[in-house]
């Protein structure tokens, strides 16, 4: 079975998956079969191995592992048996984004121009990575990921990333002076430092953004419309919607705002940008005033 697995493995990560969970998953599953003396999958096994997962989407998502696995074994070897991925009954939730205001925004660069050591490179980082994330709606591993040379005159290189795709972010004149200005401050030493760095001049890492970042939305006095707390990854969501919101009008134009939206959040597809986008008061007015219109075209004619 490990076999199998490695091939599966090789062929996913040659189109693009990184496949480390999967990997993990498979390998764990080959070990517990492999002490039933079972050299293919067989339902009851891959139940009872997936059922260890501590919780009902973990559950969920072991089985679902293998289940792709043998979808794909299946076409060489028709020894594998192919488990009821809906076995344990898991639904994916969408989690509420919280939709920041341009006030909030604000809000939140000032406090953490405000962090201490004051005069120091610390708040003006943070300050520039909550502004850059705002305006181009980057997924936070991207943005920490930068290096300097990929700072360009046509905007952001942002390497590798999900899917293992490249992709050139242009930024707005006033996004691109801010970043200057950053950098100005930054002064490094050669084109492949980290574009923001901690106090050791390494590149930030995401456990320590993400608990500065909960504190400043305390600090900015940002407060949820749900029960739960805004997120670091909220502001991809607010990027969303916000450029949704710039559309022009006309449907096959605003189509076309919305494929070069996806493409420009390095999205596969653009079912993944509209997980991204929300209903706020000001998109419900815009749809509202878009259906006047149409139906007010329509009794004319």
């Amino acid at each position: 079975m490990l076999d199998a697995i490695e091939t599966y493995l090789a062929l996913r990560r040659a189109t693009g998956f990184a496949m480390s969970n999967a990997e993990y998953l498979l390998k764990s599953f080959a070990a517990f079969a492999a002490e039933r003396a079972q050299t293919h999958v067989e339902t009851q096994a891959a139940i009872e191995w997936a059922a260890l997962g501590p919780s009902v989407a973990q559950r969920d998502a072991r089985l679902r592992a293998i289940c792709r696995f043998v979808r794909h074994t299946q076409v060489e070897d028709a020894g594998h048996e192919l488990p009821p991925a809906n076995h344990f009954g898991a639904r994916k939730r969408r989690r509420t984004p919280h939709i920041y205001s341009a006030d909030e925004i604000n809000r939140l660069i000032e406090a953490a121009l405000r962090l201490r050591p004051k005069g120091s490179l610390r708040p003006l980082t943070f300050a520039a990575l909550i502004a850059l994330l705002s305006a181009t709606g980057l997924r936070i591993s991207e943005a920490l990921r930068l290096t300097v040379a990929d700072v360009t005159g046509d905007g952001l290189l942002i390497r590798e990333t999900k899917f293992r795709k490249t992709r050139l972010v242009p930024l707005h004149d006033t996004a691109a002076a801010g970043l200057e200005r950053y950098l100005a401050h930054r002064r490094p030493r050669s084109h492949d430092d980290p574009v923001f760095i901690d106090k050791r001049g390494r590149a930030l890492r995401y456990i320590a953004v993400k608990e500065l970042f909960d504190r400043l939305v305390d600090i900015a006095g940002i407060r949820s419309r749900t029960t739960r707390r805004p997120r670091l990854h909220d502001l991809r969501h607010t990027f969303a919607v916000r450029a949704l919101q710039g559309s022009p009008a006309g449907r096959s134009r605003c189509g076309a705002h919305m494929a070069a939206l996806a493409t420009y959040m390095g999205h596969v597809n653009i079912y993944a940008t509209y997980w991204y986008l929300e209903a706020t008061a000001e998109l419900m007015r815009d749809v509202a005033a878009a259906g006047e219109e149409f139906l007010s075209e329509g009794r004319q004619s």
